[in-house]
């Protein structure tokens, strides 16, 4: 229905030539089903760019846009720097706006075209029947341990995660705001995306949103004290769903995050990869922790077992500080195991 009603806008129109319309189809299957209404067609002939499916104009992948320029989108995203221009100013809209836009070259709100164009309001209806290709679906080998993975040298095995340690003493290399995103976290854009299949690389650009030099300062800590925990205020790991804002932080040796509150799906991630997403209980704690102290909890495991509150210490400051985690018993059996991944091997 989105992609049609931008073609019904354009039926008897043309791109505005001063702007670019760019068209990012979430699936062959979409692909496939548009054909037969005949907005596919339409859509190229007035000036359409049509993309693969995939993550695409979101990240900049193929159309970032110019630098100091607006840019709607009918993504969900808008994060600065995230359609991979660093200035970009990317305001999100309905594909009706986005439409009616592109027709005038101006911000333009859809219903004004009825006078400016003449042009009624179309309401999409749904086919009888959907095309769903199952031609190209193979099915798995009855034993898949015989098949032989062949990997590029851009493409690296996961590394092997060891449990959830009881005790640790390391320091904070953040300290962060209020919803930091998961771009904060781990760079999206054309720049990056090539290494999703290499995590030693693309851990490079772990925070680097917030701190160019977190990878290298990771790394020390690592070496110097076994790894690192960060702070954060208020929902934090907010947006995209990407497992590399918890993948990457975790394969540089963060233990944990200690914040006010989570974004769930971050906060599921974090768990599926081993990081222990614990909470303030008193939130004004968060003021007395600076970046660079160092913070030591003991006793993890049990109070991970036991549901119970768990006590860190401000080395640095000489303070105990509560926290609390929120998490179900299969969670904390996950997190406990090292990461869903352990916990699967486990149980299997």
């Amino acid at each position: 229905r989105d992609f049609w009603i931008v073609g019904k806008v354009f039926e008897n129109q043309t791109v505005h030539p001063n702007v670019s319309l760019d068209v990012n189809p979430t699936s062959r299957q979409m692909v496939q089903n548009l054909v037969p209404t005949g907005m596919f067609g339409k859509l190229m002939q007035v000036g359409a760019r049509f993309h693969q499916s995939g993550c695409m104009g979101c990240i900049g992948m193929g159309q970032a846009p110019a630098s100091g320029t607006i840019s709607l989108r009918t993504m969900p995203r808008n994060f600065p720097g995230r359609s991979g221009t660093l200035d970009d100013q990317v305001y999100l809209c309905s594909p009706e706006t986005a439409a009616a836009s592109a027709l005038t070259g101006e911000i333009t709100d859809p219903r004004t075209l009825e006078q400016s164009h003449q042009m009624k309001y179309q309401r999409f209806s749904y086919p009888e029947k959907e095309i769903v290709n199952t031609q190209m679906l193979i099915a798995p080998p009855e034993n898949n341990r015989e098949i032989s993975l062949q990997k590029g040298e851009n493409i690296k095995s996961l590394p092997e995660t060891k449990a959830l340690e009881d005790a640790f003493e390391v320091p904070v290399l953040l300290k962060m705001e209020d919803n930091i995103s998961t771009d904060e976290i781990l760079r999206a854009g054309a720049e990056v995306l090539p290494f999703r299949s290499n995590l030693p690389k693309i851990s490079e650009w772990a925070f680097y949103v917030i701190d160019k030099e977190f990878h290298a300062r990771a790394k020390t800590a690592q070496q110097e004290h076994g790894g690192h925990i960060v702070v954060a205020g208020e929902n934090y790991a907010q947006g995209s769903s990407r497992e590399h804002a918890a993948l990457a932080p975790r394969y540089l040796g963060q233990k944990a995050v200690i914040a006010k509150s989570y974004a769930r799906i971050g906060w599921q991630n974090l768990v599926n990869f081993g990081i222990a997403p614990l909470e303030f209980v008193n939130n004004d704690d968060y003021e007395t922790i600076d970046q660079g102290d160092v913070i030591k909890i003991e006793n993890l495991l049990k109070c991970i077992k036991e549901n119970s509150r768990i006590t860190a210490v401000n080395k640095t400051k000489n303070k105990e500080i509560a926290l609390r985690q929120s998490m179900s018993k299969r969670q904390r059996e996950v997190l406990l195991a090292g990461g869903v991944i352990n916990y699967f091997r486990q149980s299997g």
